[in-house]
């Protein structure tokens, strides 16, 4: 930043010819702001930008009352602080968000926790104050009635959120309770945070509202299978579910895929008991054990501790 010593300005201005000076600040390298210090205590100090013909030079204009010397000298080194820290601000704001990396890592308003299997990430009745989004392992969601029945509504996998009822509008209660199966790895997203990046990030806004209809779709389905179809296949569904074969990556089988890739015609999923099943699909844990041993008979299935599911079993949910 240079100093000049300026003495063309007229006196009809009102403006001393030696009372003022000239500074040029770069300004995002098109740019410049030309600032007009007064020496003298009582005069106005106009700062102003103005068009040079197309020569790229911004326009502001506006009137502050600076003090003599040093003083004049200060606010000048202020302004172009406050010019620099600007731009960075709109760098970063600018900078394209990372929808994965937010959600891969902890930061401001979020952090990774470990659920053990069988523990709550939360509690039906609990404060309503953060959502969740599983990274790794499976969860369910269970609601339990006044007389202590407990009914899974749905079943969670890596890649969903869980708990977005506290992004209501009056944040309340939960509503349901989130289970760990198996070992979970989770971010904690407070309610504050969550709002922000979904008002600010639109590539996060998309995701989020995909995952939405989606989870609204699944339940759908749910209902629709839990009143019309059989105690048989809707514990197939939910084998199906588990093992994650209604994503397309898992459809075809594993077919074209080289070594080491998660496609497969056959898929185990974590261990998992049969009152469980049976709550997951409304039935008793005999019926279940009969379901089970007649899905290994035919083939559909085989398990020794974890349960192994093949794409056969589609044949029981798609056929009569």
């Amino acid at each position: 930043m240079s100093i000049q010593p300026r003495a063309d300005y007229r006196e009809d201005r009102g403006e001393r010819d030696s009372g003022f000076e000239k500074v040029k600040i770069p300004f995002n390298n098109l740019k410049t702001n030309t600032l007009k210090v007064c020496k003298n205590e009582q005069t106005f100090a106009e700062i102003s930008n103005h068009f040079d013909n197309g020569s790229g030079v911004g326009v502001f204009h506006g009137r502050a009352r600076l003090g003599c010397g040093l003083q004049a000298l200060y606010s000048m080194r202020q302004t172009k602080t406050q010019i620099d820290r600007e731009l960075q601000m709109a760098d970063h704001n600018h900078a394209q968000f990372n929808a994965a990396m937010f959600l891969a890592q902890a930061g401001l308003g979020r952090k990774v926790v470990q659920v053990k299997p069988k523990h709550p990430f939360f509690s039906q009745g609990e404060p309503a104050d953060c959502i969740y989004y599983l990274q790794s392992g499976r969860a369910k969601l269970t609601v339990i009635s006044k007389e202590g029945k407990e009914a899974t509504i749905a079943l969670l996998a890596a890649g969903d959120f869980v708990g977005e009822e506290s992004l209501a509008g009056t944040p309340g209660l939960r509503l349901a309770t989130a289970t760990a199966i198996v070992p979970c790895t989770a971010l904690k997203i407070e309610r504050a945070e969550m709002v922000r990046v979904l008002h600010q990030e639109h590539t996060f806004s998309d995701l989020f509202l995909k995952f939405l209809l989606a989870r609204g779709m699944r339940m759908q389905a749910d209902l629709v299978d839990q009143l019309f179809n059989s105690s048989e296949k809707r514990l197939a569904r939910i084998l199906l579910l588990m093992a994650e074969f209604g994503k397309p990556d898992n459809l075809d089988g594993g077919k074209d895929h080289p070594p080491g890739s998660t496609n497969h015609a056959e898929t185990l999923i974590p261990k998992i008991s049969q009152e469980a099943l049976a709550e997951m699909i409304g039935t008793t844990r005999s019926r279940v054990s009969f379901f089970m041993n007649r899905f290994r008979k035919l083939g559909f299935i085989d398990y020794n501790g974890g349960i192994k599911v093949h794409k056969s079993l589609l044949n029981v949910v798609l056929h009569d």
